[in-house]
């Protein structure tokens, strides 16, 4: 698995780079929301609550399994940079990490996932049907506390994410396993099943603080770009030795079949005979002993994980430039550093 070589040694011989600086980051962004954050936690519980007892354990088990509740941090964050003073910001970040909670109950469902973030996922132990309806409790919840903000924008804003997510989620159900797939057919399925939510998690904050609409504008960019970033990364992590740190096995998107930016890049840069690996791996499902080591080797022949972190950098700095109509303050600076853990998660 020399690709996995070469990524560590490309970050080694970064000049100067902190190995820490992306948890560093991540670090100060939480202490900045700290207050904010621990009474999203409490609405977060209050509200998953059910005299139904199957739902608070379900739920329960996925929002306490150590995700570090980034889509409701930045909407803290962006909030907070708009110079918002108010609680709103609270329950609607609790609204987003439920739309996301939703969103994870019913794709480890579709992807048939045993693990998340190294625990048996909720349907490996309760089984699909109970994931899927308590992931649609969960959606329900977020509208619930959508209606109860009173804002029509902000009800706008997160009921359309949730629909051009589930829009996303479709698009890539129906391109799975086609090898065709060009780059372009994939950006649009992760700027809607994932940037989306990233978008109207930070655009909201600048809609309750009640900015102008450059500001909203800018967050929301910076949010959809983000969250390009956090999908590409996502990719490369799956052929990376990162990925066993995140309680996964490597090479879990190649046995499914799953395509994404590392698959597109190298089977457009391959000979034909790359290719029927590619179709005869990934559409058929026809995977042998030493496939996934091939797979890795071809990957890295054609710089398909270089590149995918090179265009995660582009996205990276766009999300960046959106911030400069802010005022240079300690919110601003979490949210452009926040970029660089997100593409620091490669290595």
């Amino acid at each position: 698995m020399g690709v996995v070589v070469q990524l560590e040694e490309e970050k080694s011989a970064a000049a100067g780079k902190d190995a820490n600086k992306g948890e560093t980051a991540l670090a100060r962004l939480q202490a900045l929301v700290r207050e904010d954050m621990e009474k999203v936690n409490q609405t977060i519980l209050h509200k998953m609550q059910s005299p139904v007892a199957l739902i608070p354990q379900l739920a329960g088990h996925l929002i306490s399994s150590g995700g570090k509740r980034l889509r409701p941090m930045l909407t803290l964050a962006s909030s907070r940079l708009c110079g918002y003073e108010g609680e709103r910001h609270v329950e609607l970040s609790a609204c987003v990490e439920f739309i996301h909670s939703a969103t994870l109950l019913h794709d480890d469902v579709v992807d048939e996932s045993d693990l998340r973030r190294g625990q048996d996922t909720a349907n490996a132990v309760w089984g699909n049907k109970a994931s899927v309806l308590v992931g649609d409790f969960l959606f329900s919840r977020s509208f619930e506390l959508m209606v109860a903000d009173g804002s029509l924008e902000v009800l706008r804003i997160l009921s359309n994410a949730s629909s051009v997510i589930a829009e996303g989620e479709v698009l890539q159900l129906v391109t799975a396993n086609d090898t065709e797939t060009t780059e372009d057919s994939y950006m649009e399925v992760i700027a809607a099943k994932t940037a989306a939510l990233f978008a109207a998690a930070c655009e909201i904050g600048a809609v309750i603080a009640e900015r102008p609409a450059a500001e909203q504008d800018a967050l929301q960019s910076y949010g959809r770009n983000l969250g390009i970033v956090f999908q590409l990364i996502d990719d490369v992590l799956d052929y990376s030795a990162q990925q066993e740190k995140l309680g996964k096995s490597i090479g879990d998107d190649f046995r499914e079949g799953k395509i994404t930016l590392p698959i597109v890049l190298a089977f457009r840069r391959g000979s034909e005979e790359e290719r029927q690996f590619w179709r005869r791996t990934m559409e058929d499902l026809d995977q042998k002993d030493g496939d996934l080591e091939q797979a890795l080797e071809l990957i890295h022949k054609h710089n398909a994980l270089k590149d995918t972190i090179e265009r995660a950098r582009h996205y990276g700095a766009k999300a960046r430039d959106a911030l400069v109509i802010f005022p240079d303050n300690a919110y601003r600076q979490a949210l452009i550093d926040i970029v660089d853990f997100c593409i620091d998660r490669a290595y």
